[in-house]
Parts: C-alpha cells; structure tokens; sequence
C-alpha cells in the first residue's frame, strides 16, 4: 500500500488568498501614492486643535528600595506621594517600570523627571522628558487614570 504526502489544496482557497494578498498590496500602494497620512499622535492632535494645559506637574520618580517609590515635585523638592507595596498603585508602578526600561534601553538614569499634564480636552498625559515618550493615560480606563491624576493635587509634604 502506497503512501502519499502531498497535500492537495483547494484552487478556490488559493484563488481566494491570492485576491487577499493582492488587494492589501494595492491598498498599500494606492495610500503610498496618494500620500494619505498616517492617524496622527494625541500629541500631534492637541498641537494642531491648540488644546492648552490646564494643570501640569513635572515629577521625579525615586526608588525608594523596600520602603517603595517616592514621588518628588521637581519644582518645590517636596514629596507629592509616596507608594508603597501593597498600595492599589499597581498601575502607577507599572507604567514607571515601562518608562524606565526604556530608558535603560537608551542609556539614561533616573535623573531625568516627568511631565503630567492635565489638558483642556480632559486628556491626561505623562511625557517623560529624556525620551519624549508620551503615554496618554485616559486609555488605560478611568481608575488607572485616577491614580496619576490624583498626583496632580496631591498635597506636598517635607521629606
């Protein structure tokens, strides 16, 4: 008894992926062409609609080792929040983890603060000011994004 390992596809599929590949291609092309933009950035948004800031705190994030984060107002060197483990922080916790990998990544410290901006749009954003990076915060839901705006008034207290 023979045994064969060909496989015998359908000439309809084929036809059917064929028409697929080639109508992404040319959709491609026909935007290539055309010179249609790409969606723009919040950022690029906000500039282009003139959206103002409303309220704005530039922050320094410290490690703190077993005793947390403290987060510093570069502005007044006074501390603005301090996070511990355990807190409902998680998110807080995890954005910064994100940010400073990146910056590991290209070689930069911790010196460096961040830029939370609450804007007129209701948009609320933390730009780190080494990379540039933008994280727009009200994409993350509203409790996450409770957590940092809460750092916009958080009352400062002395080291």
């Amino acid at each position: 008894m023979s045994h064969s390992h060909e496989v015998h596809l359908p000439r309809g599929a084929l036809i059917l992926a064929g028409t697929l590949v080639a109508f992404a291609f040319t959709l491609t092309a026909t935007m290539r062409i055309a010179h249609v933009p790409p969606a723009a950035s919040p950022v690029l948004l906000r500039s282009a609609e003139h959206v103002a800031p409303v309220k704005s705190r530039t922050l320094r994030f410290i490690d703190a080792a077993d005793r947390g984060v403290r987060i510093e107002d570069v502005g007044t060197g006074a501390t603005a929040a301090t996070i511990v483990p355990g807190q409902q922080t998680g998110f807080i916790r995890g954005v910064m983890r994100g940010l400073a990998r990146e910056r590991r990544l290209h070689g930069i410290g911790s010196a460096p603060p961040f830029v939370l901006t609450q804007w007129q749009d209701g948009e609320l954003s933390l730009t780190d000011t080494a990379t540039g990076r933008a994280i727009e915060l009200n994409a993350f839901g509203t409790t996450n994004r409770a957590a940092f705006a809460a750092l916009l008034n958080a009352p400062e207290t002395t080291r």
